[in-house]
């Protein structure tokens, strides 16, 4: 089966609704968190105010993400998404209006808790669902799946592209208030039709005993630490790219050059379906964290913004294979009937470590440069590389282990 019948196929399973509600619903997350940012940072004049608000709203979607993700795998992913939904959707507008009335902020930063508590995280729902739908595949359902990852890894980081530079065009044609509401209808629209879709029905109904089936093992925290560590890449490349391009004079370009690492990261992800079924995922995410170790050390002779343009474009090219490879390792690592867990809690250690890569990089830039920050990107390849040697055999064992049966509601 070539890459593009894969693909094709995949779409024939699901169907071009789905494909269209699954990735737009994951658009107003990832504009979640610098929608916060310009919209309390103006409405404030403090950025202070706003950074926290912002890594607020982050912090605790990480934190309840898997609690829904539990009750997703326990009554089905419908119910879950579309309360959800609607209730992110509430949240973003009331955080709106509380922050256009002028409230204090602490109350926009405890707004901005309850809005990340309620956001859904659509992309690691997404991924639950693909394994039911390829079931009837048989033969041809491990090279649907490994291209069904591989798009979700694309789709994840075109949405982190894509809806932040939303935000800023909206922003800039309206307001940051505008950017937030309308995320806030892309959330009310397409998220509850992404709950309403028919696949949501081949997702939960597993009995309470075996919901409670053991998840946190040995192979699954290291996935979860090197899902941290590429969080941490992420925000202490955004922190260093901020700095050098504020002390360039072009402060405006810190987010189109940061979007780079989403578009390198993109191409790479789609292409990783043409990869042999031989290769493992153990030895992609390997293979894939020495790429990152080899892009990301220039960052460290970088001076200028044309040179870090064509660093973290490179850079890209590491990071969507590196995440699809967890994500399918983390797939197989737990039981069928803990995988919404599973995913959100990976997604939810790429939003710890995020926080960490940009708190960390941050207090460096202040003391030694943005070249400080970049240390910190340059860190988090190593010890990922580290990591990915050291997980080899017994990633191993679980990507070679039988292909799990699908429960179906």
């Amino acid at each position: 089966m070539s890459p593009l019948t894969s693909y094709r196929h995949l779409l024939d399973l699901a169907g071009p609704a789905y494909v269209a509600v699954a990735f737009l619903g994951r658009l107003p997350l990832s504009m979640s968190q610098l929608g916060t940012l310009l919209l309390v940072s103006t409405a404030t004049d403090s950025y202070g105010t706003g950074g926290l608000a912002a890594g607020a709203l982050a912090v605790s979607n990480a934190a309840g993400s898997p609690i829904a993700g539990a009750v997703a795998d326990r009554v089905g992913q419908r119910p879950v998404v579309l309360v959800q939904s609607l209730a992110g959707a509430v949240a973003m507008v009331a955080l709106v209006l509380l922050t256009l009335g002028g409230q204090p902020g602490p109350v926009l930063v405890a707004a901005s808790v309850v809005t990340g508590f309620v956001l859904p995280q659509v992309g690691p729902l997404a991924r639950v669902r693909w394994r039911p739908m390829t079931e009837s595949a048989g033969q041809h359902q491990r090279r649907l799946m490994n291209a069904a990852f591989s798009y979700e890894g694309a789709a994840d980081e075109a949405s982190f592209v894509i809806g932040p530079a939303l935000v800023g065009v909206v922003a800039v044609i309206a307001s940051p208030a505008g950017a937030m509401i309308t995320a806030a209808s892309l959330l009310a629209v397409f998220g509850s039709g992404f709950a309403l879709h028919e696949s949501a029905r081949l997702t939960g109904g597993a009995s309470r005993a075996v919901s409670k089936a053991r998840l946190v093992t040995g192979v699954f925290v290291t996935l979860l630490a090197a899902q941290l560590l590429i969080g941490v890449l992420f925000g202490a490349t955004q922190t260093g790219t901020t700095a050098l391009a504020e002390k360039a004079g072009e402060p405006g370009l810190a987010g189109l050059i940061h979007a780079l690492l989403g578009v390198g990261s993109v191409i790479a992800g789609l292409a990783t379906v043409i990869l042999p079924e031989r290769i493992g995922h153990e030895r992609r995410v390997l293979g894939s964290a020495v790429a990152l170790v080899a892009f990301s050390w220039p960052l460290l002779l970088v001076d200028s913004l044309t040179g870090l343009v064509a660093v973290v474009l490179l850079l890209g090219f590491g990071v969507a294979p590196y995440m699809i490879g967890v994500f399918s390792l983390g797939e197989r690592a737990v039981p069928q009937s803990r995988v919404g867990t599973a995913m959100t809690l990976l997604a939810g250690a790429t939003g710890i470590g995020y926080a960490v890569g940009s708190s960390v990089a941050g207090r460096l830039v202040d003391v030694d440069g943005y070249t400080a920050a970049f240390g910190v990107t340059v860190a988090a390849t190593i010890l990922g590389l580290l990591l990915a040697a050291i997980g080899q055999r017994a990633w191993q064992r679980t990507a070679s282990a039988p292909e799990p049966v699908a429960a179906v509601a």
